[in-house]
């Protein structure tokens, strides 16, 4: 397994987004998560986007985290916002969630943020389990499901105070 930077409108990348979208609308009884995207969004310095492949390098997990400040959604000055964390069917069980959410963090932390956002949703439960497991801890919802009910907002500190 290995983790390399790509676009988020690479090929790859695409594909595993079309995963996951297919994923939650299994899970919420929806069209999937509708969060507008642009590919500009996760463009060093402002963001990082990578995927997981496996030894017959097919991708098997992607992640990426974009710059946030305060905004009229609920995000804080030097917020980085975790987007799009997935892991196939074929490549859970590995640890490649938290290898890529450990590059994603040390990423935002050399970009200057201050701390790490995610959004997920009560259906969820493994994501769940990963972010507290990791460190992360409930918080003020911000984002495009902030006024939903399914959903749960988790943050964590990047820079030591």
């Amino acid at each position: 397994m290995y983790i390399q930077p790509r676009s988020f409108d690479h090929p790859d990348a695409v594909k595993l987004n079309d995963e996951v979208q297919l994923e939650y609308a299994e899970r919420y009884g929806d069209e999937g998560d509708v969060t507008p995207l642009d590919p500009s969004m996760f463009r060093p310095p402002n963001g990082l986007y990578l995927l997981a492949y496996d030894e017959s390098d097919a991708p098997v997990a992607t992640g990426g985290w974009r710059t946030q400040d305060r905004n009229d959604e609920g995000y804080s000055d030097g917020d980085a916002e975790l987007k799009r964390m997935f892991v196939t069917r074929h490549g859970r069980g590995q640890g490649l969630a938290r290898r890529i959410l450990a590059a994603l963090e040390a990423d935002a932390r050399a970009a200057g943020r201050i701390r790490m956002v995610l959004e997920t949703g009560d259906q969820q439960p493994e994501a769940i389990a990963l972010y507290t497991s990791s460190g992360y801890t409930p918080c003020e919802k911000f984002g495009y499901y902030r006024t939903y009910e399914s959903s749960l907002c988790f943050a964590k500190p990047l820079q030591e105070s």
